[in-house]
């Protein structure tokens, strides 16, 4: 015969006089106990119907508590005599603790902002710290399991976002952020797959088409070809050129370029976002830009990072100031030449894209150009293409 009830431990109270709330498991005349990590004072507990009395204050919330913790144990108790197991309360307890490790919403998120942090991803980094901080607005803590995500919850929180105007895509980006977090609490068993809300909320309807990104062959030259008299214009322009003639090269990864990144004629570096290594031919004009601004006291190819820039967060503080500027000078370009969207490096990467598309470039090649990841079985596929291919695809751009 085996017992699991809650008790009120009346043997030790606590410092401030009241009495710790446990669930105790009795079997073969041992006991073990489950500290509830709650507690009553000795009026606000019935001893002869062994529970909480209407008065105490949080009476609903602690008996929800007390109620999901005894049926935790009576479905292990299930599967070990499904399985014809022997088992006593001490083994009991070390299958439960072993099946569910007791962290909080918040516990996983701090690990895997902390995880990123020191992997050097400091944007997505920052991406899930706004999420954090918009759902610690949102329930005033995280102090909670990710059992209490549920489908309501989540409804609620998005009906919060939208009353806050924030946008469809990027409720989108708030959803799947939380899902991610939520699949690895899944991992580390701190819930249970079966609590799992995404599989009926389903995070693929938060999306609005994009507004188009990309520009014709036609229009890139013009860009290209764009005379000012003003001299801050042209590197803003080359970056755009450099961009359009590498593969689609992030900002980021431009920044952090150097000579050793020139191989035999080739571009190769590690994607900063993915870090899938990229190899790509230098087209002449891509080498002609690199002669213009390299300089012989920098380090780096290009004149947006130098060696005062030693921390990640001097490197990511100085991108974010150049990058902006940069797309500033560019939207101003844009609108004078007429162009249908605003004008940004990210448009050039975009751009190649379509051309090379336009031109027959398989789609599994460009994806190979550009270094995405999302596709993984893709990628791996990918890895089997050979450089005369690459160098191929990437002549449709001149």
């Amino acid at each position: 015969m085996i017992t699991v009830e809650a008790i009120c431990y009346k043997y030790k109270p606590l410092k401030n006089g009241e009495l710790p709330l446990k669930v105790r498991i009795f079997k073969d005349r041992k006991s073990r106990y489950i500290n509830l990590g709650v507690s009553t004072k000795a009026e606000d507990w019935d001893f002869s119907k062994n529970r909480l009395k209407d008065s105490h204050p949080n009476k609903d919330e602690i008996e929800k508590l007390i109620t999901r913790t005894i049926s935790m144990l009576k479905e292990k108790i299930i599967e070990l005599k499904a399985e014809q197991q022997d088992f006593t309360a001490q083994s009991l307890l070390d299958r439960l603790n072993a099946s569910t490790t007791r962290k909080t919403v918040g516990d996983i998120f701090n690990e895997q902002m902390q995880r990123l942090a020191d992997e050097g991803r400091r944007k997505y980094m920052l991406s899930l710290r706004y999420v954090y901080n918009t759902l610690i607005t949102f329930n005033k803590h995280l102090d909670i399991y990710f059992s209490e995500i549920d489908i309501t919850f989540l409804r609620r929180y998005e009906t919060w976002l939208r009353k806050r105007g924030v946008a469809e895509n990027t409720i989108g980006i708030h959803f799947r952020s939380l899902r991610a977090v939520y699949n690895i609490a899944i991992e580390q068993n701190a819930v249970k797959a079966e609590n799992y809300p995404f599989r009926k909320y389903k995070v693929s309807r938060l999306h609005e088409e994009t507004a188009k990104r990309s520009l014709s062959k036609s229009d890139v030259e013009r860009i290209i070809a764009y005379k000012s008299t003003n001299r801050y214009m042209r590197f803003p322009i080359d970056i755009f050129a450099f961009t359009y003639y590498c593969g689609g090269i992030n900002f980021i990864d431009i920044a952090n370029l150097t000579p050793a990144n020139i191989i035999e004629g080739k571009l190769v570096y590690k994607r900063h976002k993915t870090s899938k290594l990229i190899k790509i031919p230098l087209q002449p004009q891509a080498v002609e830009l690199i002669k213009k601004y390299q300089r012989n006291n920098s380090p780096y190819l290009f004149p947006i990072l130098s060696d005062f820039h030693e921390t990640e967060i001097q490197k990511s503080n100085r991108i974010h100031k150049v990058i902006s500027k940069v797309n500033k000078r560019l939207k101003e370009i844009g609108e004078e030449l007429g162009l249908p969207l605003t004008l940004t490096t990210y448009v050039a990467r975009h751009s190649q894209a379509t051309v090379m598309k336009k031109a027959g470039v398989s789609t599994a090649v460009i994806r190979e150009i550009m270094g995405h990841s999302s596709e993984r079985v893709t990628q791996i596929y990918l890895d089997s293409f050979d450089n005369e291919q690459i160098d191929n695809a990437m002549k449709n751009l001149l």
